[in-house]
């Protein structure tokens, strides 16, 4: 396990960064910029190596991207686009940009790995500039779940439905209560134990949770880069 890692949170709206122990803790500032508009995969490279350029010690990178991402390689980008980053190997681009190893998963898994407490079935929901899932049992990560690019309603996908355009559109009372149609489903889904929410939107929620629900701190999109490389192997 290594001493100390760099952990990047990658967002549609912001890229955060910062340095970790192996417990998760921050032992750096924690460091924001603005997500490029557009953000082609080159120029986010650039714009990571710029942002992290403060921090001189680290051992290897975590980072948690906004997509579906498999042996390092992007597949999906919903919020960044997909036509661009589509097959992109973005752990190995960032890996030669940092001279680190970097190991890179889905930013909702990388937040599964900061708030789960590894018993029975835990779920991560994120409301940001779009919707993340991922799901934990015994502590151990699942194969993720795409469910933001499923329909919710008609023909709008999670992502459509609950994003930030979305929120921005209804206001906060009429997202409100779309969110609050949605957790049911994620239930019926999966039969969770425990269901935590996280992202930037998640501080917006008014109504009451179901049981066994909890919001818990966005921050936890970069602590759980520790959790990442507590893994034994990584793909």
């Amino acid at each position: 396990m290594p001493a100390r890692i760099l952990s990047i949170d990658v967002g549609g709206t912001g890229l955060k960064a910062a340095v970790l122990n192996r417990d998760g803790e921050l032992v750096s500032d924690h460091l924001r910029v603005l997500t490029p508009k557009p953000c082609p995969p080159d120029l986010l490279v650039k714009t990571v190596k710029l942002l992290v350029a403060p921090f001189k010690t680290y051992d290897c990178v975590a980072m948690g991207f906004p997509g579906v991402v498999r042996d390092g390689r992007i597949i999906t980008a919903p919020n960044l686009g997909t036509d661009l980053y589509a097959g992109f190997a973005l752990a190995a681009k960032m890996a030669k940009a940092l001279g680190k190893p970097v190991r890179i998963a889905n930013d909702a898994d990388v937040q599964g790995f900061a708030v789960v407490k590894g018993e029975g079935l835990e779920m991560v929901a994120t409301l940001g500039t779009g919707f993340g899932t991922s799901l934990f049992r015994d502590g151990e990560l699942m194969p993720h779940l795409e469910i933001a690019h499923m329909l919710a309603n008609k023909d709008k996908t999670f992502d459509q439905f609950i994003g930030e355009k979305e929120r921005k559109k209804q206001g906060n009372k009429g997202w409100n209560k779309r969110v609050e149609k949605v957790l049911p489903f994620l239930y019926t889904l999966v039969h969770y134990d425990r269901l935590y929410i996280s992202g930037g939107n998640a501080k917006h929620l008014t109504f009451k949770l179901p049981k066994n629900t909890k919001i818990v701190p966005n921050i936890s999109g970069i602590k759980g880069g520790a959790g990442l490389w507590r893994q034994e192997t990584w793909k």
